[in-house]
């Protein structure tokens, strides 16, 4: 009787942390893979989106700058596309940079802020982002506007490429 009673309080004081560093342990894994989980379906739906845009070539949108001389049809398809992709900028910003940021999510995130920034120095980009932003999320539209602004600020200094 004796032992089971040392027993009891070894699997008290030893097991009950031990599961306990286990459940923890399992938590932050199940978080990372959800993570993980959301970063894949992002990504997959910007390749997608960049399968809609080479679908789409004649819009030239893979190019650096803008493209003046579409007619009325192929700017009704690049606002489309436009639409498109702000919307998934918005889902990956209110899903990833929207809340605690560790520095695993940071990295994530920084993948997204490179695209957006990449697309903000089109020019037909730039033309088409106020009505884009009109009626979306208060925050992204701040932050797409403060982006846009940098990319504006950063082109305009003498040293921008």
């Amino acid at each position: 009787m004796f032992w089971l009673e040392v027993l009891s309080h070894v699997v008290t004081i030893v097991g009950l942390p031990f599961a306990l560093v286990v459940f923890i342990l399992e938590q932050r894994k199940a978080r990372r893979n959800e993570e993980d989980a959301l970063y894949q379906s992002l990504a997959e739906a910007y390749t997608e989106f960049m399968a809609l845009v080479l679908e789409h070539a004649d819009l030239k949108l893979l190019t650096r700058h803008g493209t003046p001389t579409l007619d009325d049809e192929q700017r009704e398809r690049q606002r489309a596309l436009f639409d498109t992709l702000l919307g998934l900028f918005e889902q990956a910003f209110m899903l990833v940079y929207d809340g605690p940021m560790t520095a695993r999510r940071a990295r994530l995130w920084q993948t997204w802020e490179d695209y957006l920034r990449g697309w903000c120095r089109r020019e037909d980009f730039r033309e088409a982002l106020p009505s884009l932003l009109e009626g979306e999320d208060r925050a992204f539209r701040d932050y797409v506007l403060r982006l846009l602004h940098e990319e504006t600020v950063q082109r305009a200094s003498p040293r921008a490429p």
